[in-house]
């Protein structure tokens, strides 16, 4: 969990910076709509 976090941060640095990407918020959303679907039964 502890490396996840790190490369979010680093990708959000990268963002700020110009480089194109996900900002934190953006993975987060995504990654609690799929886990969403796990618990919904929408995605195996």
């Amino acid at each position: 969990m502890l490396r996840l976090r790190e490369a979010l941060i680093v990708a959000e640095e990268g963002r700020i910076k110009g480089k194109s990407g996900y900002s934190i918020d953006n993975v987060a959303d995504l990654m609690n709509a799929a886990v969403q679907e796990v618990l919904d039964g929408q995605r195996k």
